[in-house]
């Protein structure tokens, strides 16, 4: 049952379906109304494979996603895409002339923060952004991606709304766990990509002070990149985290087998969340006009430098 169909985030229209079709066409695509529905139904089996939302340029991680991932026991990403994100903003061929709702994923709304807040309306929370242009009434302004405008009929009230322009989104391409081996999709004699991405969830067992430490001298030790930290607490559990790792390399590959033999040498819990081909070259210097406002360095001036460290 599903063998060969592709799970995304429907309805019709999101920016996970358009993902999507990188991978499917679109005969082979099935509209789920949950990340979770995804997760669980790959890992049943009853779809082959699933397409999530991951990570957000303008809001970051993407928490459902992340947390299904970490939870999930028959998963595993594959593949990762990035594509750019753009809102318009729709409303019905007939709708009233002062809407009074403004409907769009939370992501979404966040991402078009400037234009929700001049629009004056209240502000309406969808499932999906497809599924806020899905389900418009006169009453409303959907916020979505330009394909939603012909797909589900509606009128372009505005274009390109979003904060900021250029943001991208990455989404991941997952796979029953146990299908892994016996399908040989890593099967390192046959492995044609340059460069791979890791992504792990690392539980240490032993915390305390220097716990980071530990972890971040290993990767360095052995030469591997670590790209992206992130933490997620431990389900009704305070105070422990299970840490987020997305990192350079593949597991098969010696450098990043020494640090995973070595953090479970350590007694650490670790869990491989996903291995997939990397996504352009590999980026050493963050951009200065991008650093957060406010945030000093050894060129501000010594006062500049004790009221930021100060407060």
């Amino acid at each position: 049952m599903g063998q060969g169909l592709t799970a995304f985030l429907g309805p019709e229209g999101s920016f996970t379906h358009e993902a999507a079709l990188q991978w499917a066409d679109a005969e082979r695509l099935v509209a789920a109304t949950s990340v979770g529905e995804i997760v669980e139904g790959v890992s049943s089996a009853r779809w082959s494979r699933g397409v999530i939302a991951v990570e957000n340029t303008v809001e970051g991680y993407v928490v459902p996603s992340v947390d299904a991932l970490v939870g999930g026991s028959g998963v595993v990403a594959i593949g990762q895409v990035d594509l750019g994100i753009s809102f318009d903003a729709f409303v019905r061929p007939d709708a009233v002339p002062e809407p009074t709702y403004i409907s769009a994923h939370p992501h979404g709304l966040a991402q078009c923060h400037a234009y929700v807040t001049a629009s004056g309306a209240k502000v309406k929370a969808a499932a999906s952004n497809a599924a806020a242009c899905r389900d418009l009434t006169v009453e409303g302004i959907a916020l979505g991606p330009r394909l939603c405008g012909d797909l589900y009929g509606l009128r372009t009230l505005a274009s390109a709304v979003e904060d900021h322009h250029g943001a991208r989104t990455r989404f991941l391409r997952i796979a029953p766990r146990d299908a892994i081996d016996a399908e040989h999709l890593w099967d390192t004699t046959e492995i044609a990509a340059d460069r791979w991405d890791t992504m792990l969830a690392l539980t240490p067992t032993r915390v305390g002070p220097g716990v980071l430490a530990r972890i971040a001298t290993l990767f360095e030790d052995h030469g591997v990149n670590m790209s992206s930290l992130i933490t997620r607490p431990l389900k009704a559990v305070s105070g422990q985290y299970v840490f987020v790792i997305t990192c350079d390399g593949a597991p098969w590959q010696p450098a990043l087998r020494s640090v995973l033999s070595g953090l479970i040498a350590g007694g650490d819990s670790l869990k491989t969340l996903g291995v997939f081909p990397a996504l352009g070259d590999l980026v050493t210097d963050v951009d200065p006009h991008r650093v957060p406002v406010g945030s000093v360095d050894a060129a501000s001036s010594a006062d500049a430098q004790h009221r930021s460290l100060l407060w």
